[in-house]
């Protein structure tokens, strides 16, 4: 059953603001190669979360990918607990998010073993769908997607270390218009049969089309994307405010169109408003990169780089976003 607004509130109140970010281990060029056992990499992920909680952050959002699951079963499900116990030592909560339509490489079907290298120059070069389009849209695979999300959630619906599940990203990216919204309606009803204990949520992210709300009328919380100015964030959350439910945007960070620490966080805290920058550290994704491929030729990096707070060298790319952070998070 979908949460009350007094529910979702009171719960929002007990577990209070959070700070995160979406994070795929600086060493994975998508969710595949990041959760995969032969390339999953708990070491790169220790460090990384730790440094992560220095900054200030209390919390990531991840991808996880059925082709993993569906290839190793118990195996990937003891390997994302693995990743939350890491998570929990550097008091980090985790969103995982369970299907996804960006499929920014090209490629409409997630594939196992190595995967491709970095395209020079070409943000999230590497990124494909989860389950593919193959599946998303066709019911004859209605019960094996079942599967998938009622094992990840029974095993982990009373585990304090999640925080809230995003069972959907971006349903419709990658020209995929309605085709994915049967399985969005019955992620909610899987997930939701296996009662647990956190939040549900699937974001609002293009805002140009009524259908798209349906997507906050089935969420327990709220959550959104924003990539624009703040007066275009602004009126987002005018309109996403009249649903009285605790607010989460789960993608932001766009430095190039003013969507910046400085612009937004202070705005974020003072509505209350859980947020999740996208990337951590620069990596495989390359999403320091820009959208605009024509911006990334600046002695190999953007002028500006649009994700990402840190190098791979762990140092970070503008020391006062850090500075903001901390005094937001410790004031």
């Amino acid at each position: 059953m979908k949460w009350s607004i007094e529910k979702a509130n009171e719960w929002y109140s007990k577990v209070g603001w959070a700070i995160g970010f979406n994070y795929v281990t600086s060493t994975a060029i998508n969710s595949t190669e990041m959760w995969q056992k032969e390339t999953y990499d708990a070491k790169s992920i220790d460090r990384e979360l730790a440094l992560a909680a220095k900054t200030g952050y209390n919390s990531c959002r991840v991808f996880l990918q059925f082709l993993v699951w569906e290839t190793e079963r118990d195996g990937f499900l003891d390997t994302f607990d693995n990743f939350l116990s890491l998570a929990q030592q550097h008091g980090i909560s985790v969103m995982p998010i369970l299907f996804d339509d960006c499929a920014f490489s090209g490629k409409e079907e997630p594939y196992l073993g190595k995967q491709q290298d970095p395209v020079p120059g070409i943000h999230n070069s590497g990124w494909t769908p989860s389950p593919g389009f193959k599946m998303n849209a066709n019911s004859s695979y209605d019960e094996i997607l079942e599967a998938y999300v009622k094992a990840i959630i029974k095993r982990f619906a009373t585990d304090n270390r999640i925080f809230v599940w995003d069972l959907y990203n971006e349903p419709s990216n990658s020209n995929q218009g309605t085709k994915s919204f049967p399985l969005v309606r019955n992620s909610f009803k899987w997930a939701r049969e296996c009662a647990p204990i956190q939040p549900l949520t699937v974001g609002v992210w293009e805002y140009q089309e009524d259908w798209e709300m349906e997507l906050a009328d089935l969420s327990d919380i709220i959550s959104f994307h924003d990539y624009g100015p703040i007066e275009t964030t602004r009126k987002r959350v005018e309109l996403l405010s009249s649903y009285k439910r605790p607010m989460f945007c789960t993608e932001w960070l766009h430095r190039q169109s003013g969507n910046n620490f400085k612009s937004h966080l202070p705005y974020y805290k003072e509505k209350n408003i859980s947020v999740y920058n996208w990337g951590l550290i620069q990596g495989k994704t390359q999403t320091n990169l820009s959208w605009n491929k024509d911006e990334n030729c600046y002695n190999g990096l953007p002028k500006i780089w649009q994700h990402d707070l840190f190098y791979n060298n762990l140092e970070p790319y503008d020391p006062e976003e850090l500075s903001l952070i901390r005094e937001i998070t410790t004031g």
